[in-house]
């Protein structure tokens, strides 16, 4: 036990705090418990067989290829017109076509889809991004909740019970409390966006250059610039909206802006200035100067502007990026993509990016021509936010998607084979028929998920082989047993929703469902109840921005804080779990 607790507590401490790679953690904890003994071999490795990692893996091929074939492109189109002018109609519109896409797709590509026309609709709209996208999560997670197929988590809870040999949950089981779900909060997301949420600038190029993001980095004056022998204020004066300046290196003269205003531009001068992406390529264009140099894999070079692209591009949660330097992620050998600066929670960072490790989140400003950036967009790595997502789709196959997906429902519905069957076979036709290729399916899946799922699922057996979990559920029966069953149901929720907070919600959902079970046991209560409460306390994570990937996905495009998390999210999962309470003894009795 204590051997076992000792490798409970690093792999909870490593995969809340992310100082090493998930897929790091995940091997150094199915060894760690192989190698000392706390499990064989084959429990150590049994997350990698367990039915739930393997349907979550055949759901990203699914859900992957109806993104791929267009197969949504109805419901977005749908959604634009519905929203006409309103901001608040077009929230509504978010909430319908992101709520019923995400009761039956992975919810990740859902919001990645989206988020470039939900930018460009915002600025049609001519309302702040801050305001739509984090909406645009809640309703995914929301949407998630709603089907057994929803969110990983519901699986994993899923499969939990037929461990414990209960019956497992239906497709459906989750509808009536996850449409309750929904539906609450749908309506605090409509009354309290324009409060709680700022209006703030988003990070997109998309944006007016007004209200775009801003990058630091350096332009050189070279001697056939055309602003050499200009003044300053002249080229660069201090009003101007797109791009500002800084200061001015001249040789090892640094002068600041405030200064230089009335100086002459001479030749070898560097302007050192800070503006949008597009303003910056106009500058550029306009007066001949040069980016001093970006990061061209392992040196910095001086670069080539004509008929290159200045854009920027989120680095995803789940991304292989994650954890690498600059300079080893071979961006320009690849895809002739050249890194000019990273932007880390509105902070800009324009040198020492070799070394700089890039963290989820993260927003670079990228160059490179059209075709380097359909490649890098196609590795799905980074989220490239500049213009609607112009991914080649196969449009031709989405009724083969959509009968592929409906089919596999509709037979787990009639129970013909379980679910993780039917839903490998599922994933096989889609590759079959091209609807997604071989290369795409391997990159949809989400291997940092994967792997965390597969090595918690033994952290789950090591609790009831050790006994810690008879000990934990054998205190909290005798903390808890005089407080009644719903008070107990309650305690579990709140519990499981704030480690969700700063764990990943699928490993929640691993430790606490076998102590859920033991305890409801124990009390001589259903512990199917308590399983419900395991799986929406986990799924509905809203006050922080790492407690569900696509909170994390919408934070560079949004340009959130985590305050902004908190102040919009904690009233959400302070009502949530007001609604659980009250209603998972109604539509699931503890007796």
């Amino acid at each position: 036990m204590l051997l076992f607790s000792i490798i409970l507590a690093a792999a909870v401490v490593l995969f809340a705090s992310r100082w090493i790679a998930i897929e790091a953690t995940a091997a150094l904890v199915v060894g760690s418990l192989a190698l000392t003994g706390v499990l064989s071999p084959a429990e150590a490795l049994s997350g990698f067989a367990n039915p739930a990692t393997i349907t979550i893996g055949a759901m990203f091929i699914l859900s992957g290829a109806l993104i791929r074939t267009g197969a949504l492109e109805f419901l977005v189109v749908g959604m634009k017109a519905g929203a006409g002018q309103s901001v608040t109609r077009l929230v509504l519109m978010l909430g319908l076509v992101v709520g019923v896409s995400s009761a039956f797709l992975n919810n990740t590509p859902v919001v990645v889809m989206l988020v470039p026309v939900v930018l460009s609709l915002a600025k049609q709209l001519g309302v702040k991004p801050s305001k739509l996208l984090l909406p645009v999560s809640y309703f995914a997670i929301l949407g998630g909740t709603c089907t057994l197929i929803g969110t990983s988590t519901n699986l994993i809870v899923d499969q939990a019970a037929r461990d414990a040999g209960g019956a497992g949950f239906s497709i459906f089981e989750f509808a009536p409390l996850g449409i309750c779900y929904f539906l609450l909060g749908s309506v605090f997301i409509v009354f309290a966006y324009r409060k709680f949420l700022p209006d703030r600038a988003s990070l997109s190029v998309m944006l007016p250059a007004d209200r775009g993001a801003t990058f630091v980095t350096e332009l050189v004056c070279m001697g056939d610039a055309a602003l050499v022998g200009r003044a300053v204020r002249e080229v660069l004066p201090p009003n101007q909206p797109d791009v500002r300046l800084i200061e001015i290196v001249r040789g090892e003269q640094v002068i600041f802006a405030v200064t230089a205003m009335d100086l002459v531009v001479e030749r070898g001068d560097s302007l050192i200035v800070e503006g949008t992406p597009q303003g910056i390529t106009r500058f550029i264009e306009a007066h001949g100067v040069k980016i001093a140099s970006v990061v061209e894999d392992e040196k910095r070079v001086e670069v080539r502007t004509m008929d290159l692209s200045i854009v920027e591009a989120v680095v995803l949660p789940d991304s292989p990026f994650v954890g690498r330097s600059v300079s080893t992620l071979g961006l320009n050998r690849l895809y002739g993509v050249k890194v000019m600066a990273v932007q880390r929670h509105g902070l800009q960072h324009r040198y020492h990016l070799r070394g700089m490790r890039l963290k989820g989140g993260d927003v670079m400003l990228l160059q490179s021509d059209r075709r380097g950036l359909d490649a890098l967009r196609e590795t799905g790595a980074v989220m490239v936010v500049e213009g609607v997502d112009r991914l080649v789709v196969q449009t031709a196959k989405a009724p083969i998607a959509i009968g592929v997906l409906a089919g596999v429902i509709a037979l787990t519905t009639l129970n013909v084979a379980p679910l993780a069957v039917l839903s490998v076979i599922g994933a096989g036709t889609l590759i079959a028929t091209g609807c997604i290729r071989r290369r795409e399916a391997i990159a949809a899946l989400d291997a940092p998920v994967l792997l965390l799922i597969a090595s918690s699922i033994p952290l789950g057996v090591g609790m009831e082989k050790s006994g810690l979990a008879n000990v934990i559920i054998g205190s909290v029966v005798g903390a808890l047993s005089d407080v009644g069953p719903v008070a107990v149901l309650s305690g579990f929720y709140l519990l499981t929703s704030v480690f969700s907070s700063f764990l990943s919600n699928n490993a929640t959902a691993v430790l606490m469902a076998p102590i859920a079970i033991g305890v409801a046991n124990a009390l001589g209560l259903d512990s199917r109840p308590f399983l419900l409460a395991i799986a929406f306390g986990a799924s509905a994570s809203f006050a922080t921005p790492v407690g569900y990937q696509t909170n994390l996905i919408v934070m560079g495009p949004g340009g959130y804080t985590f305050g902004d998390y908190f102040r919009f999210g904690l009233p959400l999962n302070v009502l949530l779990w007001i609604a659980a309470t009250m209603l998972i003894p109604v539509f699931y009795p503890l007796h």
